[in-house]
């Protein structure tokens, strides 16, 4: 399940979801919050639709080939976001726990490089971090 959306999501009955559909032997979810910033003001995060969907979709893909998942679950929010409320939502099922570990670690490194999002805090365009891109190149090495 991908999903792009501006309303808040409910992480319990996303992992539920995966916990009754997938029938694995491990679950790895990872809740991501917007950061408080300098000023606290709202973060702006803008995307194309069918663009982002597609990006998303093609990230979960990769991790399917890379490890043996029974379910992958990518919720992320879009809009006007508050410091502290949820912004993403990445869920993995496997029958081991260490594809599971490793697979959704993947698809958040890769999402916070590769999906097409524009990030606006206050006044300012925020670019991708350094750090950010130097955690994605790890999984090309891996290849």
């Amino acid at each position: 399940m991908i999903t792009v959306q501006t309303q808040d999501f409910d992480p319990h009955k996303l992992y539920e979801a995966l916990r009754i559909n997938a029938q694995t032997g491990a679950i790895v979810t990872f809740t991501g919050l917007v950061r408080e910033f300098a000023g606290a003001e709202p973060l702006h995060l803008e995307h194309y639709p069918k663009m982002t969907e597609s990006v998303l979709r093609s990230i979960s893909d990769e991790a399917k080939k890379r490890w043996p998942l029974e379910a992958v679950t990518i919720v992320h929010r879009v809009g006007k976001l508050a410091p502290t409320e949820q912004i993403v939502f990445v869920g993995v099922g496997s029958a081991h726990r260490k594809a599971a570990f490793e697979a959704c670690h993947y698809i958040i490194d890769l999402l916070k490089t590769q999906a097409p999002f524009w990030k606006k805090e206050g006044d300012r365009w925020v670019e991708a971090k350094a750090s950010d891109n130097h955690a994605a190149s790890h999984w090309s090495r891996d290849e």
